[in-house]
């Protein structure tokens, strides 16, 4: 296990596991803030697991998540707001 494994798993600890609880309770403005949270979580661990295992194709995941979450971001506030 090389460090870039170990920022990884501390990447899914530290960030992801409280965005994730934010996205799951609370106001919708702390659920939007969790749920960008969690993508920027998500962009971070899918580029420091590129790293760990060498793979420079995992990279294109990454930023392709990363160009698309703020559309994402939209359709979840169109969602839960109810507006037509």
């Amino acid at each position: 296990m090389n460090g870039w494994a170990i920022a990884t798993l501390v990447l899914l600890g530290a960030v992801m596991l409280p965005a994730l609880l934010v996205t799951s309770f609370g106001r919708l403005g702390k659920r939007l803030a969790g749920y960008e949270l969690a993508q920027l979580g998500a962009v971070l661990t899918i580029l420091c697991m590129a790293q760990a295992v060498d793979r420079t194709s995992y990279i294109d995941v990454a930023l392709v998540l990363a160009v698309l979450s703020p559309a994402a971001a939209l359709v979840f506030t169109k969602l839960f707001t109810g507006d037509e």
